[in-house]
């Protein structure tokens, strides 16, 4: 038996245009596929994230499309520096996102904030300076 490997984040959209622009215009993702109702973009080394209309989605899994609240996962975006956070922010609230957490100092030692894309999903930006 092969190791389970996550090779794509699939993410369930309201409005895939919409995400679509925050993840390649805002964020700097690159679009590897680009069909009505589905997008997969290139996120780095070996990653790919998957936007798909949320009913569509759902319906694909065979589960209902309702959904709200804490969805019970955040990505996270680690950098090398403090200022590489504040900037990972400063893009993603300029393209669209909120910023649930303002990046502060972490007990651990580390330096930290939370955005939400447009969709609500949860981005952890985090140095461990």
């Amino acid at each position: 038996m092969s190791t389970l490997k996550a090779s794509t984040i699939m993410l369930g959209v309201q409005d895939v245009d919409r995400a679509k622009k925050f993840y390649t215009e805002g964020m700097g993702a690159e679009i590897e596929q680009d069909y009505p109702g589905f997008v997969t973009c290139k996120l780095g080394e070996g990653s790919t994230l998957a936007l798909y209309s949320w009913a569509e989605a759902a319906a694909d899994a065979g589960v209902s499309a309702d959904g709200s609240g804490f969805r019970g996962v955040s990505f996270h975006h680690l950098t090398d520096s403090r200022a590489e956070v504040d900037a990972v922010m400063q893009a993603a609230v300029a393209a669209g996102a909120s910023v649930v957490k303002e990046a502060e100092a972490a007990e651990w030692g580390g330096y930290v904030g939370y955005f939400s894309d447009v969709d609500g999903y949860l981005w952890k930006v985090a140095s461990s300076t």
